[in-house]
């Protein structure tokens, strides 16, 4: 009978839920991973080979299949590293067989067992809740999982903190959300004298939400006028601070799980690539337009940028 574990692979910021099966078998010992693995994925048994070693595990004398489903998508990153091993732990009798029915688990191993960070805990966390999971996640994601809500989190540190924990010998407390910062002071309007035609259509598109182009020769105050249309905005809502909050997740550029409700400015040079802008990739990344999502794009000296004529 096969383990299972369920785990995530993304679509963008969406988590899609992939269930990870290990069966023993007879045969030549190999331990095989199927289901549309990426590099990333197919070395996971490497990973898991090396830290079952520093925990003192000797690897099944068996043929181990991990199968990857549902098998026809795509599976990208490091992160079922921990789901792979923990599938293995079930299967060996490690840890009960009923043990996870009610979790997801992420994570990159390292080869001394320790459970290194990943992006994209907090819609992992997001999609566990929605599918009345918890979720296991590295212990630095920890604080970035926990802004969920009501999601069930568990942080180990390591691959022997998560075996502990379910057979009962040490069990760790749900974390705390990470910090709500204050975000840096932008430039006021105030400080604007004179231009209040342009001062005028400022102000608008920033109540109603509109696209703004300025055009006028250089050193008329374009560029000086659009970098404080953040302090005309009102902090990001609740439901707008978590949608852009797992955009940045997913970037990897939410640090020790803190959030702010300072809205994105995003100002790319004019020689970023059209990847760079609009994300994309072997591993799709979100690019600028995406990291500004409830925010402000700003696109200066416009005409210079690839693409645009």
């Amino acid at each position: 009978m096969a383990a299972r574990v369920t785990t995530v692979a993304f679509e963008g910021v969406e988590a899609r839920r992939v269930e990870v099966e290990v069966q023993l078998t007879g045969g030549l010992p190999n331990f095989v991973i199927v289901g549309l693995p990426d590099k990333a994925v197919a070395e996971s048994k490497e990973r898991v080979r090396a830290a079952f070693a520093g925990l003192g595990l000797a690897m099944p004398s068996k043929r181990i299949v991990a199968n990857l489903s549902p098998a026809d998508l795509p599976k990208e990153g490091s992160h079922f590293d921990l789901p792979v091993a923990l599938a293995l732990m079930i299967a060996m009798g490690i840890l009960p067989a009923d043990a996870l029915d009610e979790w997801a688990a992420i994570g990159e191993l390292k080869l001394d067992g320790q459970i290194a960070p990943v992006a994209g805990a907090l819609p992992a966390a997001v999609a566990a809740g929605a599918w009345r999971l918890g979720l296991i996640c590295p212990e630095a994601c920890g604080s970035e999982a926990a802004w969920a809500g009501e999601t069930a989190i568990v942080a180990p540190r390591s691959l022997i903190a998560v075996v502990n924990h379910f057979r009962g010998v040490q069990v760790m407390s749900q974390p705390k959300p990470g910090p709500m910062l204050d975000g840096a002071r932008v430039p006021d309007l105030r400080d604007v004298k004179g231009q209040e035609q342009a001062k005028r259509a400022l102000e608008i598109a920033a109540a109603g939400g509109h696209n703004l182009l300025y055009v006028g020769p250089p050193g008329s105050g374009k560029s000086m006028l659009a970098q404080r249309l953040p302090g005309l905005l009102p902090p990001l809502s609740a439901e707008e601070l978590l949608e852009t909050s797992m955009v940045h997740s997913m970037a990897g550029l939410i640090a020790k799980g803190a959030l702010t409700r300072t809205r994105p400015f995003r100002a790319p040079h004019h020689s970023a690539s059209m990847a760079a802008l609009t994300g994309g990739g072997i591993r799709a990344k979100p690019g600028e337009v995406s990291l500004a999502h409830n925010g402000v794009l700003f696109l200066d000296e416009l005409p210079e940028f690839s693409g645009i004529r």
